[in-house]
Protein backbone atom coordinates (compact mmCIF):
# COMPACT_ATOMS: atom_id res chain seq x y z
CA UNK A 1 0.00 0.00 0.00
CA UNK A 2 1.26 2.88 -1.27
CA UNK A 3 0.77 6.72 -0.37
CA UNK A 4 0.26 9.89 -2.71
CA UNK A 5 -0.11 12.72 -0.86
CA UNK A 6 1.93 15.68 -2.32
CA UNK A 7 0.60 18.48 -4.73
CA UNK A 8 -2.17 15.76 -5.94
CA UNK A 9 -3.04 16.97 -10.23
CA UNK A 10 -6.23 19.11 -10.06
CA UNK A 11 -7.70 19.89 -13.49
CA UNK A 12 -10.68 22.95 -12.91
CA UNK A 13 -13.03 24.49 -15.36
CA UNK A 14 -15.56 26.79 -15.20
CA UNK A 15 -19.20 26.60 -16.93
CA UNK A 16 -21.60 29.04 -17.21
CA UNK A 17 -23.99 26.92 -19.13
CA UNK A 18 -27.03 25.46 -17.23
CA UNK A 19 -29.47 22.75 -18.11
CA UNK A 20 -32.86 22.67 -16.62
CA UNK A 21 -34.19 19.00 -14.68
CA UNK A 22 -37.42 17.52 -15.33
CA UNK A 23 -38.60 19.68 -12.49
CA UNK A 24 -38.10 22.53 -13.83
CA UNK A 25 -34.88 23.82 -11.67
CA UNK A 26 -31.19 24.00 -13.07
CA UNK A 27 -28.13 22.16 -12.60
CA UNK A 28 -25.08 23.82 -13.41
CA UNK A 29 -21.29 22.77 -13.89
CA UNK A 30 -18.80 24.89 -12.68
CA UNK A 31 -15.38 22.44 -12.58
CA UNK A 32 -14.16 19.06 -12.67
CA UNK A 33 -10.65 17.31 -11.44
CA UNK A 34 -9.70 13.45 -12.43
CA UNK A 35 -9.26 10.87 -10.75
CA UNK A 36 -7.68 7.30 -11.41
CA UNK A 37 -9.21 4.22 -11.01
CA UNK A 38 -13.49 2.98 -10.98
CA UNK A 39 -15.10 5.30 -8.09
CA UNK A 40 -17.74 3.24 -6.44
CA UNK A 41 -18.43 4.88 -2.89
CA UNK A 42 -18.00 7.89 -1.28
CA UNK A 43 -18.53 9.21 2.12
CA UNK A 44 -18.49 12.92 3.80
CA UNK A 45 -16.73 12.67 7.50
CA UNK A 46 -19.40 12.84 9.60
CA UNK A 47 -17.56 14.43 12.58
CA UNK A 48 -18.07 18.08 13.22
CA UNK A 49 -13.83 18.98 12.50
CA UNK A 50 -13.83 17.33 9.81
CA UNK A 51 -16.96 17.89 7.91
CA UNK A 52 -15.45 19.44 4.92
CA UNK A 53 -13.56 16.05 4.08
CA UNK A 54 -14.66 13.99 1.60
CA UNK A 55 -13.66 10.17 1.23
CA UNK A 56 -13.61 8.63 -2.42
CA UNK A 57 -12.60 4.67 -3.33
CA UNK A 58 -12.19 3.22 -6.44
CA UNK A 59 -12.28 -0.23 -7.66
CA UNK A 60 -10.42 -1.27 -11.01
CA UNK A 61 -10.01 -4.76 -12.63
CA UNK A 62 -6.34 -4.80 -14.25
CA UNK A 63 -7.61 -7.71 -16.77
CA UNK A 64 -4.52 -9.92 -18.52
CA UNK A 65 -3.16 -13.20 -18.16
CA UNK A 66 -2.85 -12.09 -14.39
CA UNK A 67 -6.17 -10.52 -13.12
CA UNK A 68 -5.20 -7.89 -10.79
CA UNK A 69 -7.98 -5.67 -8.44
CA UNK A 70 -6.40 -2.27 -7.48
CA UNK A 71 -8.27 0.66 -5.93
CA UNK A 72 -7.47 3.61 -4.21
CA UNK A 73 -8.69 6.33 -1.28
CA UNK A 74 -8.56 10.07 -2.09
CA UNK A 75 -9.73 12.47 0.18
CA UNK A 76 -11.22 16.08 -0.52
CA UNK A 77 -11.80 18.95 1.31
CA UNK A 78 -15.12 20.55 0.32
CA UNK A 79 -16.25 24.11 0.48
CA UNK A 80 -19.52 24.86 -0.65
CA UNK A 81 -20.09 28.44 -0.26
CA UNK A 82 -16.68 29.27 -2.16
CA UNK A 83 -17.49 26.37 -5.04
CA UNK A 84 -13.82 24.51 -4.43
CA UNK A 85 -13.38 20.99 -3.76
CA UNK A 86 -9.97 20.20 -3.50
CA UNK A 87 -8.16 16.55 -3.90
CA UNK A 88 -5.37 16.62 -0.96
CA UNK A 89 -4.39 13.63 -0.15
CA UNK A 90 -4.74 9.45 -1.89
CA UNK A 91 -3.71 6.39 -0.84
CA UNK A 92 -3.38 3.18 -3.14
CA UNK A 93 -4.85 0.17 -1.80
CA UNK A 94 -6.59 -3.23 -3.11
CA UNK A 95 -9.87 -2.60 -4.91
CA UNK A 96 -12.63 -1.24 -3.06
CA UNK A 97 -16.01 -2.15 -2.76
CA UNK A 98 -17.40 -0.18 0.40
CA UNK A 99 -16.52 2.30 2.74
CA UNK A 100 -17.86 3.74 6.05
CA UNK A 101 -16.83 6.26 8.31
CA UNK A 102 -16.94 5.47 12.09
CA UNK A 103 -20.26 6.89 13.64
CA UNK A 104 -20.83 10.45 15.46
CA UNK A 105 -20.26 9.84 19.13
CA UNK A 106 -18.04 6.59 19.91
CA UNK A 107 -14.95 6.72 21.49
CA UNK A 108 -13.29 6.11 18.70
CA UNK A 109 -12.67 8.32 15.53
CA UNK A 110 -12.72 9.47 13.10
CA UNK A 111 -12.07 6.24 11.52
CA UNK A 112 -12.29 4.72 7.85
CA UNK A 113 -13.33 1.21 7.12
CA UNK A 114 -12.74 0.00 4.12
CA UNK A 115 -13.74 -3.45 2.58
CA UNK A 116 -12.03 -4.96 0.05
CA UNK A 117 -11.31 -7.60 -3.03
CA UNK A 118 -8.38 -9.65 -1.00
CA UNK A 119 -10.91 -10.11 1.92
CA UNK A 120 -8.98 -7.77 4.09
CA UNK A 121 -11.29 -5.11 6.36
CA UNK A 122 -8.99 -2.21 6.96
CA UNK A 123 -9.57 0.75 9.33
CA UNK A 124 -7.50 4.41 8.64
CA UNK A 125 -7.35 6.86 10.72
CA UNK A 126 -7.99 10.29 9.67
CA UNK A 127 -5.14 12.48 11.09
CA UNK A 128 -4.84 15.92 11.89
CA UNK A 129 -2.18 18.94 10.47
CA UNK A 130 0.51 19.12 12.19
CA UNK A 131 0.10 22.64 13.82
CA UNK A 132 -3.21 21.01 15.63
CA UNK A 133 -6.00 22.19 12.69
CA UNK A 134 -8.29 19.44 11.37
CA UNK A 135 -7.33 18.84 8.04
CA UNK A 136 -10.78 20.37 6.56
CA UNK A 137 -10.22 23.17 8.10
CA UNK A 138 -8.13 24.79 5.94
CA UNK A 139 -10.17 25.59 2.36
CA UNK A 140 -8.45 28.80 0.81
CA UNK A 141 -5.71 26.80 -0.77
CA UNK A 142 -4.88 22.68 -1.40
CA UNK A 143 -3.65 21.18 2.12
CA UNK A 144 -0.39 20.35 3.31
CA UNK A 145 1.53 16.88 2.32
CA UNK A 146 1.28 14.62 4.98
CA UNK A 147 -0.35 11.12 5.47
CA UNK A 148 -3.56 12.44 6.50
CA UNK A 149 -5.42 9.13 6.22
CA UNK A 150 -3.24 6.24 8.35
CA UNK A 151 -4.27 2.31 8.27
CA UNK A 152 -4.04 1.56 11.77
CA UNK A 153 -5.17 -1.85 11.85
CA UNK A 154 -6.57 -4.42 9.43
CA UNK A 155 -8.15 -8.50 9.26
CA UNK A 156 -8.31 -10.62 6.84
CA UNK A 157 -11.94 -11.44 6.79
CA UNK A 158 -12.07 -14.49 4.04
CA UNK A 159 -10.74 -15.63 0.93
CA UNK A 160 -13.74 -14.16 -0.18
CA UNK A 161 -14.48 -10.44 -1.40
CA UNK A 162 -15.51 -8.22 1.38
CA UNK A 163 -18.48 -6.24 -0.83
CA UNK A 164 -19.99 -4.26 2.12
CA UNK A 165 -19.55 -3.39 5.81
CA UNK A 166 -21.44 -1.00 8.32
CA UNK A 167 -20.89 0.32 11.91
CA UNK A 168 -22.43 -0.61 15.18
CA UNK A 169 -23.44 2.56 17.07
CA UNK A 170 -21.09 2.49 19.29
CA UNK A 171 -18.05 1.16 16.96
CA UNK A 172 -16.73 -1.51 18.85
CA UNK A 173 -18.36 -3.88 16.05
CA UNK A 174 -18.13 -3.94 12.21
CA UNK A 175 -20.34 -6.27 10.02
CA UNK A 176 -18.40 -7.57 6.52
CA UNK A 177 -20.70 -9.10 3.59
CA UNK A 178 -19.04 -11.59 1.49
CA UNK A 179 -19.07 -12.41 -2.28
CA UNK A 180 -19.43 -16.21 -0.80
CA UNK A 181 -23.23 -15.15 0.51
CA UNK A 182 -21.16 -15.00 4.33
CA UNK A 183 -21.50 -12.26 6.89
CA UNK A 184 -18.77 -11.70 9.73
CA UNK A 185 -19.37 -9.51 12.87
CA UNK A 186 -15.42 -8.18 13.53
CA UNK A 187 -14.93 -6.73 17.31
CA UNK A 188 -12.53 -3.97 17.90
CA UNK A 189 -11.14 -3.20 20.95
CA UNK A 190 -7.61 -1.68 21.43
CA UNK A 191 -6.78 -1.06 18.11
CA UNK A 192 -7.22 -4.69 17.15
CA UNK A 193 -9.50 -6.69 15.06
CA UNK A 194 -11.35 -9.96 15.62
CA UNK A 195 -13.42 -12.00 13.93
CA UNK A 196 -16.44 -12.61 16.71
CA UNK A 197 -19.03 -14.50 14.58
CA UNK A 198 -19.29 -15.74 11.08
CA UNK A 199 -21.92 -17.57 9.26
CA UNK A 200 -23.21 -17.81 6.17
CA UNK A 201 -26.27 -15.75 5.80
CA UNK A 202 -27.21 -16.02 1.71
CA UNK A 203 -26.83 -18.33 -1.19
CA UNK A 204 -25.09 -15.34 -3.29
CA UNK A 205 -23.17 -12.31 -2.82
CA UNK A 206 -24.19 -10.20 -0.48
CA UNK A 207 -24.13 -6.85 -0.86
CA UNK A 208 -25.92 -5.26 2.17
CA UNK A 209 -25.36 -5.44 6.11
CA UNK A 210 -26.66 -2.86 8.68
CA UNK A 211 -27.23 -2.76 11.91
CA UNK A 212 -30.66 -1.56 13.91
CA UNK A 213 -29.48 1.84 15.32
CA UNK A 214 -32.08 1.76 18.00
CA UNK A 215 -31.34 -2.27 18.51
CA UNK A 216 -27.80 -2.71 17.67
CA UNK A 217 -28.12 -6.51 18.73
CA UNK A 218 -29.90 -6.46 15.51
CA UNK A 219 -28.37 -7.36 12.16
CA UNK A 220 -30.02 -6.86 8.21
CA UNK A 221 -28.56 -8.29 5.67
CA UNK A 222 -29.55 -8.64 1.53
CA UNK A 223 -28.07 -10.54 -1.48
CA UNK A 224 -28.32 -11.33 -4.83
CA UNK A 225 -31.07 -14.54 -4.03
CA UNK A 226 -33.58 -11.66 -3.01
CA UNK A 227 -33.78 -12.40 0.54
CA UNK A 228 -34.35 -9.93 3.14
CA UNK A 229 -32.81 -11.14 6.81
CA UNK A 230 -32.29 -10.37 9.95
CA UNK A 231 -30.38 -11.94 12.47
CA UNK A 232 -30.24 -11.63 16.53
CA UNK A 233 -26.63 -11.01 17.27
CA UNK A 234 -27.21 -12.16 21.40
CA UNK A 235 -27.03 -15.57 20.04
CA UNK A 236 -24.09 -17.46 18.76
CA UNK A 237 -24.32 -18.57 15.83
CA UNK A 238 -26.62 -15.79 15.44
CA UNK A 239 -30.29 -16.56 15.51
CA UNK A 240 -32.26 -15.77 12.22
CA UNK A 241 -35.12 -13.49 13.56
CA UNK A 242 -36.63 -13.04 10.23
CA UNK A 243 -36.64 -13.36 6.26
CA UNK A 244 -38.21 -12.39 3.69
CA UNK A 245 -38.00 -13.65 0.38
CA UNK A 246 -41.25 -12.72 -1.70
CA UNK A 247 -41.39 -8.98 -2.00
CA UNK A 248 -37.90 -7.97 -3.72
CA UNK A 249 -38.03 -9.19 -7.14
CA UNK A 250 -34.38 -9.05 -7.72
CA UNK A 251 -31.49 -8.74 -5.53
CA UNK A 252 -31.01 -6.42 -2.49
CA UNK A 253 -28.36 -3.78 -2.69
CA UNK A 254 -28.64 -1.74 0.38
CA UNK A 255 -30.48 -1.72 3.91
CA UNK A 256 -30.41 1.20 6.21
CA UNK A 257 -32.47 1.76 9.23
CA UNK A 258 -33.85 5.57 9.71
CA UNK A 259 -31.81 7.41 12.07
CA UNK A 260 -34.88 9.53 13.72
CA UNK A 261 -37.55 6.52 13.24
CA UNK A 262 -36.76 3.09 15.31
CA UNK A 263 -39.50 1.67 13.55
CA UNK A 264 -38.48 2.46 9.90
CA UNK A 265 -36.31 0.93 7.78
CA UNK A 266 -35.44 1.28 4.25
CA UNK A 267 -34.22 -1.10 1.49
CA UNK A 268 -32.98 -0.82 -2.28
CA UNK A 269 -33.04 -3.52 -5.26
CA UNK A 270 -32.31 -4.29 -8.65
CA UNK A 271 -35.59 -3.94 -9.19
CA UNK A 272 -35.86 -0.48 -9.04
CA UNK A 273 -37.46 0.06 -5.87
CA UNK A 274 -37.32 1.48 -3.03
CA UNK A 275 -39.00 0.26 -0.35
CA UNK A 276 -39.97 1.67 3.43
CA UNK A 277 -40.90 -1.10 6.12
CA UNK A 278 -42.33 -0.44 9.50
CA UNK A 279 -40.44 -3.60 11.45
CA UNK A 280 -42.68 -3.39 14.54
CA UNK A 281 -43.91 -7.14 13.24
CA UNK A 282 -40.65 -8.30 13.14
CA UNK A 283 -41.64 -11.69 12.00
CA UNK A 284 -42.53 -9.55 8.70
CA UNK A 285 -42.44 -6.16 8.13
CA UNK A 286 -45.62 -4.24 7.53
CA UNK A 287 -47.20 -1.17 5.76
CA UNK A 288 -44.68 -1.37 3.06
CA UNK A 289 -44.53 1.73 1.07
CA UNK A 290 -42.44 1.40 -2.20
CA UNK A 291 -41.39 3.81 -5.33
CA UNK A 292 -40.09 2.95 -8.46
CA UNK A 293 -36.95 5.22 -9.06
CA UNK A 294 -35.96 3.95 -12.73
CA UNK A 295 -32.85 2.37 -11.82
CA UNK A 296 -31.33 -0.54 -9.15
CA UNK A 297 -31.43 1.57 -6.22
CA UNK A 298 -27.31 0.72 -5.00
CA UNK A 299 -27.58 3.34 -1.87
CA UNK A 300 -29.76 5.15 0.22
CA UNK A 301 -28.35 7.96 2.20
CA UNK A 302 -30.45 9.49 5.15
CA UNK A 303 -30.68 13.73 5.55
CA UNK A 304 -28.69 14.32 8.50
CA UNK A 305 -31.29 16.62 9.55
CA UNK A 306 -34.74 16.44 7.81
CA UNK A 307 -36.15 12.71 8.48
CA UNK A 308 -38.41 12.62 5.68
CA UNK A 309 -35.38 13.19 3.43
CA UNK A 310 -33.42 10.43 1.55
CA UNK A 311 -31.07 10.30 -1.19
CA UNK A 312 -31.07 7.44 -3.03
CA UNK A 313 -28.47 6.24 -6.53
CA UNK A 314 -30.34 4.92 -8.70
CA UNK A 315 -27.59 2.65 -11.35
CA UNK A 316 -28.81 3.37 -14.77
CA UNK A 317 -31.01 6.25 -13.47
CA UNK A 318 -28.84 8.88 -12.11
CA UNK A 319 -29.96 10.25 -8.53
CA UNK A 320 -33.08 10.60 -6.73
CA UNK A 321 -33.93 12.63 -3.45
CA UNK A 322 -36.93 11.51 -2.15
CA UNK A 323 -39.32 12.50 0.65
CA UNK A 324 -41.33 10.00 3.13
CA UNK A 325 -44.63 11.14 4.68
CA UNK A 326 -46.24 8.18 6.36
CA UNK A 327 -46.99 5.63 3.89
CA UNK A 328 -46.54 8.10 1.25
CA UNK A 329 -43.07 8.32 -0.82
CA UNK A 330 -42.46 11.26 -3.92
CA UNK A 331 -39.12 12.20 -5.52
CA UNK A 332 -38.68 15.48 -5.69
CA UNK A 333 -35.83 15.94 -6.89
CA UNK A 334 -33.87 14.18 -9.98
CA UNK A 335 -30.49 14.15 -11.48
CA UNK A 336 -29.90 11.79 -14.59
CA UNK A 337 -26.83 14.27 -16.29
CA UNK A 338 -24.30 12.04 -16.59
CA UNK A 339 -24.71 8.93 -19.09
CA UNK A 340 -22.89 6.61 -16.15
CA UNK A 341 -23.88 4.37 -13.38
CA UNK A 342 -24.98 5.74 -10.28
CA UNK A 343 -23.40 3.75 -7.28
CA UNK A 344 -22.45 6.27 -4.54
CA UNK A 345 -24.22 8.81 -2.25
CA UNK A 346 -24.00 10.84 0.84
CA UNK A 347 -25.49 13.88 2.63
CA UNK A 348 -22.43 16.23 4.22
CA UNK A 349 -23.04 17.98 7.57
CA UNK A 350 -22.63 21.78 7.17
CA UNK A 351 -22.40 25.44 8.93
CA UNK A 352 -24.52 27.77 9.19
CA UNK A 353 -24.68 29.26 5.87
CA UNK A 354 -25.23 33.09 5.16
CA UNK A 355 -26.60 32.99 2.22
CA UNK A 356 -29.90 32.11 4.51
CA UNK A 357 -30.16 36.35 5.01
CA UNK A 358 -31.10 36.38 1.29
CA UNK A 359 -33.55 33.56 1.60
CA UNK A 360 -31.47 31.05 -0.55
CA UNK A 361 -31.58 27.54 0.66
CA UNK A 362 -28.38 25.70 -0.24
CA UNK A 363 -27.30 22.19 -0.12
CA UNK A 364 -24.26 20.21 -1.67
CA UNK A 365 -25.04 17.17 -3.49
CA UNK A 366 -21.96 15.20 -4.13
CA UNK A 367 -22.60 13.02 -6.56
CA UNK A 368 -20.38 9.30 -7.38
CA UNK A 369 -21.07 7.35 -9.93
CA UNK A 370 -19.15 4.00 -11.08
CA UNK A 371 -16.62 5.83 -13.66
CA UNK A 372 -13.71 8.61 -12.34
CA UNK A 373 -15.52 11.68 -12.78
CA UNK A 374 -16.45 13.96 -10.24
CA UNK A 375 -18.11 16.85 -10.87
CA UNK A 376 -19.51 19.60 -8.33
CA UNK A 377 -22.94 21.35 -9.91
CA UNK A 378 -25.98 23.58 -8.32
CA UNK A 379 -29.70 23.03 -8.62
CA UNK A 380 -32.66 23.91 -7.08
CA UNK A 381 -35.08 21.62 -5.75
CA UNK A 382 -38.76 23.05 -4.20
CA UNK A 383 -37.91 21.69 -1.15
CA UNK A 384 -39.78 23.64 1.70
CA UNK A 385 -38.74 24.45 5.31
CA UNK A 386 -34.71 23.10 5.64
CA UNK A 387 -33.27 24.47 8.48
CA UNK A 388 -30.72 27.42 8.22
CA UNK A 389 -27.82 25.08 7.71
CA UNK A 390 -25.72 24.29 4.57
CA UNK A 391 -26.18 20.20 4.00
CA UNK A 392 -24.28 18.58 1.49
CA UNK A 393 -24.48 15.07 -0.75
CA UNK A 394 -22.10 12.69 -2.02
CA UNK A 395 -22.59 10.27 -4.66
CA UNK A 396 -19.79 8.04 -7.29
CA UNK A 397 -19.48 7.02 -11.25
CA UNK A 398 -17.40 6.11 -14.07
CA UNK A 399 -15.03 8.33 -15.65
CA UNK A 400 -12.79 10.74 -13.30
CA UNK A 401 -13.95 14.35 -12.68
CA UNK A 402 -15.03 17.08 -10.08
CA UNK A 403 -16.53 20.08 -9.90
CA UNK A 404 -18.13 23.38 -8.25
CA UNK A 405 -21.21 25.19 -8.48
CA UNK A 406 -23.19 28.28 -7.47
CA UNK A 407 -26.34 29.17 -9.00
CA UNK A 408 -28.30 32.43 -8.39
CA UNK A 409 -31.63 30.96 -7.28
CA UNK A 410 -32.17 28.57 -4.15
CA UNK A 411 -29.73 25.76 -5.09
CA UNK A 412 -28.88 22.16 -3.90
CA UNK A 413 -25.46 22.04 -4.76
CA UNK A 414 -23.87 18.54 -6.58
CA UNK A 415 -20.66 17.02 -6.67
CA UNK A 416 -19.89 14.05 -9.24
CA UNK A 417 -17.06 11.83 -8.86
CA UNK A 418 -16.84 9.28 -12.47
CA UNK A 419 -14.54 7.40 -13.84
CA UNK A 420 -13.54 7.46 -17.78
CA UNK A 421 -13.04 3.61 -17.67
CA UNK A 422 -14.60 0.21 -15.94
CA UNK A 423 -18.24 -1.26 -16.02
CA UNK A 424 -21.04 -2.21 -13.62
CA UNK A 425 -23.84 -3.73 -15.31
CA UNK A 426 -25.04 -6.84 -16.14
CA UNK A 427 -26.05 -9.96 -13.81
CA UNK A 428 -28.85 -9.30 -11.03
CA UNK A 429 -29.73 -5.87 -11.97
CA UNK A 430 -26.96 -5.11 -14.57
CA UNK A 431 -23.67 -5.79 -12.91
CA UNK A 432 -21.15 -6.90 -15.17
CA UNK A 433 -20.37 -10.39 -14.67
CA UNK A 434 -16.67 -9.19 -15.46
CA UNK A 435 -16.75 -6.86 -13.05
CA UNK A 436 -14.65 -9.19 -10.16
Amino acid sequence: MSDVNSQVPVKSEASQQSSPTTRDNFVMDVAHCYLDGNVDAVEFCPHDSFHRILSASTYTLQEGDQPRRSGSISLFNVDADAGRLELFHRVETAGIFDIKWSPVGAIVGPLLAQADADGYLRLHHLECRSDGSAAGEQSDALLDAGNFLKEVTSKQVSSSMCLCTDWNPSATSISVGLSDGSVSIISLLDSKLEIQQEWKAHEFELWATSFDTHQPQLLYTGSDDCKFSCWDLRDCPSNLAFQNSKIHKMGICCITKSPSDPHTLFTGSYDEYLRVWDVRSISKPVNETSICLGGGVWRIKHHPSLPDLVLAACMHNGFAIVKIEGEKAEVIETYCKHESLAYGADWQRGEICQKWQKGERWWLVLQSRFDRFQELESSSPPIPSIPPQATRLATASSSATAATGVSAKKAVKTTTIRSSSGKRGGASGGRDTNFY
